[in-house]
């Protein structure tokens, strides 16, 4: 059974601390769900369940929760998935799957995070709990921004290449907001209607000026003691080209072909789907092995996508990925990406998919495209989409 991706929304995402900083994750949540819902009503169908992804929230379900506050009704259940920043698009997979099977004719899913409000914890010991262990103790266990520091350093990314391609997102993601590329995927969260973060004005030349980020630094988890998460003083990741911590939520309905085709909405089929793990002192790595797995599960090769949505976490780690699938960079994030818009980590991967539907959905280019996330702890996500015919 053919399963469709249709009605996918986004709200602006703001850099933590501005213009979403008194919202909640499920008050996030909710104005896409609505608006998800708004746009698959016609056809008179129950929504099955509600599959949210989410990282650093409360706690509980927060799909359940969202759900009820986005008006959905007593009767739409929820569930909450926690794949790290590969969250949203492991809501949407889940999603998909249950389709695919059967089990399930309509689902609202995606991601949202509100790194304003999420709560502050305390070990038992009364340090700060600043996240969850991405692995146990005896496993490397790096923040992501050291580890993308010494991926950058493993495979000769050099601070240039890194600062240009941070330089290109923002550019990019300035022409696209300015040409009104972003305003038919947006769903405004009271006067909240753009994405706060993008600057016309970081280019090459100013991100050069930017001094390393995670020099001489170890896992901020502070229980890092394999040394993984160390880097040298000559660091190449700077606050300039990593993404910035972000609120925002991105969602979708999943649905067979058949009721896509009864609604009349465009929409994206998905083609195939898989994730991976390997090294976790490596984890910018991550989407490659998973990205890989989908396209042979799709029959296809690197130079056969035209689209490519990567999270860019940190340009080290999309560069070290596209190195390693031979992507055409060209494909990749021509909008631009996470470096200037932001990473609301639970949402981001439902936010790629809502990105790559605005793309692909008004090209006159009927290559499939690629959806990857890598995630702390050494794993990826990845999927493949295709236009409905």
């Amino acid at each position: 059974m053919s399963v469709v991706l249709v009605a996918a929304r986004r709200t602006p995402i703001a850099t933590a601390g501005r213009g979403l900083a008194d919202l909640t994750v499920d008050a996030l949540a909710a104005p896409v769900l609505a608006e998800a819902a708004r746009l698959v009503a016609p056809a008179g169908v129950p929504v099955d369940d509600v599959v949210l992804g989410n990282c650093m929230g409360p706690g509980g379900d927060l799909a359940r929760v969202a759900a009820l506050r986005a008006g959905l009704g007593e009767r739409v259940p929820g569930v909450t998935v926690d794949r790290q920043c590969g969250s949203g698009l492991d809501a949407v997979m889940q999603a998909a799957s249950r389709v695919r099977a059967g089990d399930a004719r309509l689902l609202l899913a995606g991601g949202a995070e509100s790194a304003s409000t999420a709560p502050h914890r305390l070990w038992p010991d009364g340090e700060r709990y600043t996240r969850a262990p991405f692995a146990p103790p005896g496993f490397a266990d790096p923040d992501m921004g050291p580890a993308a520091d010494r991926l950058a350093a493993l495979r000769g990314i050099s601070r240039e290449r890194q600062d240009a391609w941070a330089a290109r997102s923002h550019a990019r993601a300035v022409a696209a907001q300015r040409a009104g590329r972003f305003d038919g995927e947006l769903v405004p969260v009271g006067d909240v209607d753009r994405d706060d973060r993008p600057r016309a004005g970081m280019t090459a030349a100013v991100l050069a000026r930017f001094a390393p980020a995670f020099a001489e630094t170890g896992s901020a988890a502070g229980r890092d003691t394999s040394g993984a998460g160390r880097t040298d003083a000559g660091g190449t990741v700077t606050g300039g080209n990593s993404c910035g911590f972000s609120d925002g939520a991105a969602a979708m309905a999943v649905t067979t072909g058949e009721l896509a085709r009864e609604l009349g909405l465009p929409g994206l089929r998905v083609r195939s789907a898989a994730v991976a793990a390997g090294d976790p002192a490596l984890p910018g790595l991550g989407a490659a092995p998973a990205a890989r797995i989908a396209l042979v599960r799709a029959g296809l090769g690197a130079r056969d996508l035209g689209f490519v949505e990567i999270t860019e976490a940190f340009a080290a780690q999309l560069l070290a990925v596209s190195d390693e699938l031979g992507l055409d960079e060209r494909t990749i994030s021509a909008d631009g990406g996470a470096i200037a818009l932001g990473h609301p980590w639970g949402a981001s991967g439902a936010v790629l998919l809502v990105r790559l539907a605005a793309r692909m959905l008004s090209a006159d280019d009927d290559r499939p495209g690629l959806a990857a996330c890598s995630i702390g702890g050494g794993q990826g996500i990845a999927m493949i989409v295709e236009r409905m015919g």
